[in-house]
């Protein structure tokens, strides 16, 4: 940024590149649910060797591979795009790196600003890297990571970067700028002058401005190069004077302590004494400058950092050269390590607290602290913290609000340690302004100058008894105060017209949020057990007044809507009596009916009239989606659960289908409750009444029917159990804090077991619409719960794997298994496909479309899914061991075979992955991924391998890849060439040693239809792979072989034209459109004949390199289908740490075909009876062909547009349809019904069989008559005669003749299959 040269010469013109680099989802495995390996294992794919830049794709990789692998500390975003549309990556490093937690200082470096000085942009990345991989082991950076929000952007300019040049010391080759030719540095708003630039020049800076003012960081770094110097604000001065005015901020010795931070861990910086080449001259002292008395920087970004963003920010150049060579990155990560970490610890220093509304307790956003003598101030953010740094002494500190009585604080800031907490809470002043009108304005109210411990809640203030007016007083006041989050609704009227209040406490409460869980809490209904009504009513108290600043409170409030009601039976407990310890007056309502024996039961009909209590309640349930519950009374200590009741109306245990459920939700209250757990409630009054682990089923403690809890759970989706808070029913008033303190952990507890088991949403597969009243039901469990009213659902269950089913009227139903893990909900989600009808009215019986996940689903679940891996290469007996250990693992889903040996008895093994593995599926896609045919390139070999896993260990834990794998079947045979990669080395990319098969036989030229195309029989590799492509049964293949980087298609051999070129050019590009490097078509291959522009990524294979005999051309002429090949990377065989860029290159890609195997258009074809067709001939616009399989099924892959489809079999009229491929559809379904053809070359049926008959009978005749005569005459001729033919001649006439009928029969699939006499000739001279 600040070299000498840049200050004296203009800045060169930018090129602005003229392609966009495509966003890719790198998929790492490191989702922690679904971690399988060690994490020492996979450390090792993330070792820095620090000897390289990264460019744009790689740093993409990067970042997203370290991302995904700690997900607990790491989150990856992008705050917005550069001019040529890269994104602007930020990573997020601290503890629950997905949510905000109130008062923890946020922290940010920035890199890269000037694209051509590129030392930060490496050592941030090195920064990530190390703070990853040290938490855990490092107590400093746990400690840094766990206090500290820390977000760093390694390229702020990434455009730039692409067009600087590595060794570029000065900036000659440009780059600087963004990509509209624009100084970043010097285009943000200034003090000063009005910056005159246009917004769509600058989408790096205003993407920065949003982030900055959203953030409210606390401290920032933002590194340069072209000098080693620490440089802190201001930048610029009114006068602009070029150089030597001092610019001095509010917070001078604050920026020059951060500034001496940084250098002084700085081994060179710190000597003031950079000796840079073009400005040897030049000293700082100390390492440190003042930005404008170093040269003048009108709109800089650290100075608005800290005029319009809370934040404090200095500049730190780190190198005298802008773009040293990679060789130097180590050195540079070394000198710059100490200080990087030392300054993000400065954070921690000053003041901190927040700022809270006296009365309400309410976060007050946006108020300012002001500290007396320094003119500037900074804003609390939307929790109401702050943090404001400053250096030791004594301060005069205020919080002010518009129109506040300011009153001062006067604080001591500790020198050592952590910041001092100071709290400020403003009582609001209501003012009349003029015409009359109320105006509220805040004072300060005088509290103690620290705050109390670190996460420490406040406890509700007042315990008494609340009658009802007290009650409903009580209810209005917190929902006035509290609007935002509380909202007070009535369910109906008691007996004696009091009203039924429920209050609602969440961050949204007046309605249901789609996937938020809705709880419940009912008090009361015994008018004389009165410590629920009261306990709740000190919960809501504590919600409303912690909500902001207690990150448990917080969590809970924000992410599930809370119903407390307080009383169900307010009439009874205006006439129970304090003091009551086991009576009964007050228990039932004003009619003199138990609430908790009037609803419906499932054993025994009650037969009271049902209350208007009862009814109140019955139907708020039902229009509610509840999903727990607790019904709280008084009498006994225990949690009790279903079923109240038994039918023989006996005092045992009557289970539920869902008994572990209850149990466990159960234990999570009674362990919480110091005095419930033990089990022995009450023993002045019960003695002899025990409760194992405080818990008890129901009916097995006594008999309740028409309870209430029972009735949540057979009519509704709610469970709900009924807790007994205390032996005395109405205990006096002076005990009520001590139920408080007892029960205030449980009650919190219990909110939380909603968020267990499975939740998702059941969705119409076409347009996304979720599908309300869908049925979830569990297998082994008799109990289903249904949708909400926009599909979403929560079905709580205790830990374990089980099989749930979607299912709707008119939707096919969909099932898979889940895993539900311990302490959190695990995520399931349905998409439905519509029961389709055809003209007739009648479901068809042919196969129905596969789920297509939509493009924002698919990269959900790139993002999602999967695990850690740690690769490497494996030889033949370690590829043996895992594909074997697939089996075994996950035999219901996996089969393994073998296709044949090698020459050298080394087995070709094919995996086949679907949920019937082994078993015709002829409705499903079959798919077939190959790779190491060339043993030198074995990179597409690790790639299916880890395809494999990645399969098996997401199936069941993922619904989109459960569906895949369900309606698909996957055939991976990862080395057809074992023998060759055997003898091929390791980072050798150009060697041949490994190419061909032990006979020294490259496979690729081995694959012949046609016994005059053959010279010698087929190696055994080719053989065993023959026979897989002949099963016929292939929708999709695709090949992965190395050497370049490009996708292929049909064909190897030279042809002038290929037939459904449109299709298989299609079908390749969907590959390398899904790849991050592919698709741009300009990565040439030194080492090979791959160079220049490629369009699109995609070329016909003869056209890179034409041959005979290639597996390509085999599979598109014999085996019906179409094969594509995907060329992974210019190096054979890289070396092993590059595996993980390259999966993470190639997984979205091997996942698209997957999908796209799924699309085209596909069907049955049957006659009128409904009987199958088989062999029938579907001609695809009146050229390709491809044949019904058994139970008359047909799949063709098309490019996206309309297409002609006829449909030709014997003894049938033709059919002709038309339908329309899209590309973002699963296939589509047709079904092609044959009418009898009752008429043979335009003459009737009857007469053309009549005629034939009598043909064939004077045929025979003739042949009879020859014979004999034939027979007189051989008898005098030599017997031998024969044997003076060749036998080499006749056995290639058998062998011509054989094939020349298979080849009549094969015409027309996808190539004309006519050789040419050119065709022939290539081939004999290969």
């Amino acid at each position: 940024m600040h070299s000498r040269k840049e200050r004296r010469l203009p800045t060169p013109k930018l090129r602005v590149s003229l392609f966009a680099v495509l966003l890719f989802l790198v998929v790492s495995l490191g989702d922690a649910r679904l971690r399988t390996r060690s994490v020492s294992t996979s450390q090792e794919e993330t070792v820095e060797t620090y000897n390289k830049y990264y460019n744009y794709v790689d740093l993409t990789g990067r970042l997203k591979s370290l991302a995904e692998k700690y997900p607990r500390v790491a989150n990856l975003s992008s705050i917005g795009q550069s001019v040529e549309g890269r994104e602007l990556w930020v990573m997020r490093i601290t503890k629950d790196p997905n949510s905000d937690t109130p008062g923890k200082p946020k922290f940010k470096y920035v890199g890269n600003m000037h694209g051509d000085e590129t030392v930060s942009r490496q050592v941030l990345v090195y920064l990530v890297e190390y703070l990853l991989t040290k938490y855990g082991e490092e107590s400093r950076i746990t400690e840094l990571v766990n206090t500290t929000d820390i977000y760093i952007m390694p390229s702020m300019n990434p455009d730039g970067f692409e067009k600087s040049r590595e060794g570029d010391c000065s900036g000659d080759n440009g780059g600087r700028n963004n990509a509209k030719n624009m100084d970043l540095n010097r285009s943000f708003p200034d003090q000063y002058d009005e910056t005159r630039v246009n917004p769509a020049d600058i989408p790096e800076v205003m993407a920065m401005i949003r982030w900055i003012q959203e953030k409210k960081f606390v401290l920032s770094g933002n590194l340069h190069g072209g000098s080693v110097v620490a440089s802190y604000p201001f930048d610029d001065s009114a006068s602009h004077q070029r150089q030597g005015h001092y610019s001095q901020s509010e917070d001078d010795s604050l920026f020059r302590y951060l500034a001496l931070v940084f250098s002084q861990n700085h081994p060179v910086m710190k000597t003031g004494e950079p000796n840079c080449p073009e400005a040897l001259e030049e000293i700082f002292t100390d390492g440190i400058t003042n930005g404008a008395q170093w040269y003048d920087v009108p709109g800089g970004m650290q100075d608005f950092n800290y005029l319009y963003g809370n934040c404090l920010e200095i500049t730190m150049e780190l190198s005298c050269c802008k773009y040293p060579l990679a060789s130097e990155l180590h050195k540079e990560w070394d000198l710059n390590r100490e200080s990087l970490l030392a300054y993000i610890e400065k954070v921690r220093i000053g003041v901190r607290g927040y700022v809270k509304d006296a009365i309400t307790g309410t976060p007050l956003a946006n108020v300012s602290i002001v500290v007396a003598s320094i003119r500037h101030n900074l804003t609390t953010g939307k929790y109401g913290d702050y943090y404001r740094l400053l250096l030791p002494g004594t301060y005069n500190i205020t919080a002010v609000a518009p129109g506040c009585v300011i009153l001062l604080n006067i604080l001591h800031i500790v020198l050592e340690g952590k910041a001092t907490e100071l709290n400020f809470t403003l009582a609001p002043v209501v003012n009349e302004a003029a015409g009359g009108i109320p105006v509220t304005t805040y004072s300060i109210k005088n509290s103690p100058p620290l705050l109390p411990p670190k996460h420490q809640p406040i406890q509700p203030q007042e315990f008494r008894h609340h009658n009802y007016a007290d009650m409903e007083m009580f209810l209005l006041k917190y929902s006035s105060e509290f609007p935002s989050i509380v909202h007070l609704y009535k369910i109906g009227r008691s007996v004696e017209d009091r009203e039924l209040y429920v209050m609602v406490i969440s961050d949204n409460p007046t309605v249901h949020e789609h996937g938020e869980p809705e709880f419940k809490y009912i008090a009361n209904m015994h008018g004389n057990e009165v410590v629920g009504r009261e306990l709740l009513l000190n919960l809501i108290e504590y919600l409303c007044r912690n909500y902001g600043t207690d990150p448990e409170v917080t969590q809970l409030v924000n992410n599930t809507r809370i119903h407390i009601m307080p009383s169900m039976n307010p009439d009874g407990y205006e006439v129970a009596t304090e003091g009551d310890i086991k009576g009964y007056k007050g228990r039932n309502n004003s009619n003199n009916f138990d609430l908790n024996r009037n609803f419906p039961d499932q054993f025994i009909t009650i037969t009271e009239p049902r209350q208007p209590e009862t009814i109140a309640v019955m139907n708020w349930l039902k229009s509610i989606p509840f999903v727990l519950s607790a019904n709280l009374h008084g009498g006994s200590l225990v949690v009790n659960y279903p079923y109240d009741d038994d039918k023989q109306g006996l005092s045992r245990y009557s289970q539920s289908p869902d008994d572990k459920v209850f149990q466990q939700v159960s234990r999570a209250y009674s362990q919480e409750n110091p005095f419930m757990h033990n089990g022995h409630p009450c023993q002045d009054l019960y003695q002899d009444e025990y409760f194992e682990d405080g818990i008890t089923n129901g009916a097995k403690w006594y008999n309740v029917p028409g309870g209430m809890q029972d009735w949540n759970y057979l009519n509704t989706n709610c469970f709900e159990v009924t807790i007994e808070l205390g032996c005395v029913k109405y205990p006096m008033a002076k005990d009520l804090p001590q139920y408080w303190e007892q029960n205030r952990r449980a009650l919190l507890q219990f909110i939380h077991q909603v968020h267990s088991g499975v939740k998702g949403t059941v969705s119409d597969m076409r347009d996304g619409t979720g599908i309300p009243n869908a049925t979830i039901s569990v297998e082994d469990i008799d109990h289903n719960i249904t949708t909400a009213h926009t599909g979403d659902y929560w079905r709580l269950l205790v830990p374990g794997t089980y099989y749930i089913t979607a299912s709707a009227h008119g939707y096919t139903p969909m099932r898979t298994y889940v895993t539900v893990p311990k302490g959190r909900v695990e995520v399931l989600d349905f998409r439905l496909t519509r029961v389709h009808s055809d003209s007739n009215g009648q479901s068809p019986k042919g196969p129905q479309p596969t789920q297509n996940p939509s493009e924002k689903e698919f990269q959900s679940l790139i993002k999602d899914l999967s695990l850690e891996n740690s690769f490497r290469y494996r030889r033949y007996k370690e590829l043996s061991g895992f594909m074997r250990s697939l089996t075994l693992n996950f035999p219901q889903i996996t089969s393994l075979r073998s296709l044949g040996q090698s020459v050298e008895v080394r087995t070709i093994w094919a995996l086949e992955i679907s949920n019937k593995p082994g078993e015709a599926e002829p409705s499903e896609p079959k798919i077939r991924f190959v790779a190491g045919i060339h043993g030198n390139a074995p990179v597409g070999t690790e790639l299916l391998l880890e395809f494999a896993f990645f399969l098996c260990i997401n199936y069941g834990k993922n619904p989109a890849i459960t569906r895949l794998i369900n309606e698909t079947r996957i055939v991976i045979v990862p080395s057809i060439n074992p023998d060759g990669r055997e003898q091929a080395v390791e980072k050798q990319c150009t060697s041949i040693q490994g190419l061909t098969n032990a006979h020294g036989k490259d496979l690729d030229t081995d694959f012949f239809g046609n016994a005059s195309q053959r010279v010698v029989e087929a190696q055994p590799e080719t053989r065993a792979m023959m026979d897989l492509i002949l099963d016929k049964a292939y929708t999709l293949s695709v090949a992965l072989d190395g050497g370049s980087l490009v996708a292929t298609y049909p064909y190897d051999k030279p042809v002038q034209s290929v037939e459904n070129e449109g299709t298989l050019k299609y079908l390749a590009s969907v590959y390398a459109n899904n790849h991050p490097k592919m698709h741009l078509g300009g990565t040439g291959c030194s080492n090979n004949e791959q160079m220049g522009n490629i369009p699109d990524g995609v070329m016909r294979a003869a056209e890179r390199q034409s041959h005979m005999g290639s597996m390509k051309d085999f599979s598109m002429d014999f085996g019906h289908c179409p094969e594509i090949t995907v060329y992974s990377g210019c190096c054979l065989f890289p070396p092993a740490e590059q595996l993980t860029p390259l999966w993470a290159e190639n997984k979205k890609a091997l996942l698209s075909m997957l999908v796209e195997v799924h699309k085209g258009v596909r069907g049955v074809v049957r006659d009128k009876s409904g009987k199958p067709i088989v062999g029938a001939i579907i001609v695809l616009n009146g050229g390709v062909r491809v044949f019904t399989s058994e139970g008359g099924y047909f799949h063709a892959l098309l490019a996206p547009g309309n297409h002609n489809i006829e449909a030709v079999a014997d003894g049938y009229q033709q059919q002709r349809q038309e339908v329309v491929v899209s590309s973002y559809e699963a296939a589509v379904s047709i079904i092609i019904e044959f009418d009898m053809d009752n008429s043979i070359f335009g003459l009737p049926r009857e007469f053309v069989v009549a005629s034939a008959a009598s043909m064939t009978a004077l045929v025979v005749t003739a042949c009879i008559i020859w014979c004999v005569c034939a027979a007189k005459s051989n008898r005098q001729k030599d017997g031998f005669h024969r044997l003076r033919q060749h036998r080499d001649d006749y056995d290639d006439e058998i062998r011509l003749t054989s094939m020349g009928s298979k080849k009549s029969l094969l015409a027309h699939e996808f190539q004309d299959e006519s050789e040419s006499d050119e065709e022939t000739l290539y081939a004999n001279k290969i």
